[in-house]
């Protein structure tokens, strides 16, 4: 009996010290993935892109749906919560996914490199419609949407760039586990703006705040001006052959 107990312990202590090796293990691998990720070439700008690229839609996400439902007396559309749900869920998100369609498709024969500029216009310009509704505060519910339409569209394309940056940065050793790292800063690129956004409109406004909107797009401008795209990435013919 007393050696059985000895087997016993002897086999949860082999369990045990197992256990933690392997937790080691995993945590060695966890730190050597953050160390290589940040050791990568052209790390600053590229972070900097994964935080700026999409500031003003940061922005816009938090408080675009305090615009369409405050009323009109407090610059807002006085939307119904019925018209929201159509104009946002219906409407803006045909927009976007035929946006989304779009850019793969562009992207695949032409590369990143080649579109990302004209990306780089649909994800800022179409903004100036909430400029255009905060002045306007228009009743007519077509043009609210039709506003939302080419927003998301625009969006819906040029979100295109983003997600194949991120897949290009990510490439080489421990890809999938880059990857996962570049949609944790994609995360933290709309939380951050979000926190604030709150109190600048009720600081200065709408037209006002959409202003400031369209004056951020200047870092998005800059961001994309700074990274480095290899010219045959994002084509069909590059894809195979990875």
């Amino acid at each position: 009996d007393h050696s059985t107990m000895n087997d016993i312990e002897k086999k949860s202590e082999d369990k045990q010290s197992v256990t933690w090796r392997q937790v080691w293990t995993v945590l060695q691998d966890f730190l050597i993935t953050f160390k290589t990720f940040f050791q990568k070439p052209g790390i600053i700008v590229a972070i900097a892109f994964l935080l700026l690229y999409r500031f003003p839609e940061a922005f816009l996400v938090k408080i675009c749906p305090l615009f369409l439902i405050d009323p009109v007396e407090k610059g807002g559309l006085g939307l119904t919560t019925a018209q929201i749900g159509f104009a946002n869920g219906t409407v803006g998100l045909i927009g976007l996914t035929l946006g989304g369609i779009v850019g793969g498709i562009l992207s695949s024969r032409g590369g990143l490199k080649k579109w990302l500029w004209p990306m780089v216009a649909s994800i800022t310009l179409p903004d100036l419609v909430y400029v255009y509704l905060s002045i306007a505060q228009p009743e007519n519910m077509f043009i609210v949407c039709s506003c939302i339409f080419v927003e998301q569209l625009g969006y819906g394309f040029g979100f295109t760039a983003y997600m194949l940056y991120m897949l290009y940065f990510s490439r080489g050793k421990s890809e999938t586990s880059h990857y996962a790292i570049c949609t944790a800063f994609m995360a933290a690129s709309m939380m951050i703006p979000g926190m604030f956004a709150g109190k600048l409109q009720e600081h200065v406004g709408y037209p006002a705040f959409f202003l400031v909107v369209m004056a951020c797009c200047a870092l998005t401008l800059i961001v994309s001006m700074l990274v480095k795209i290899d010219p045959a990435f994002g084509k069909k013919s590059n894809a195979a052959k990875s």
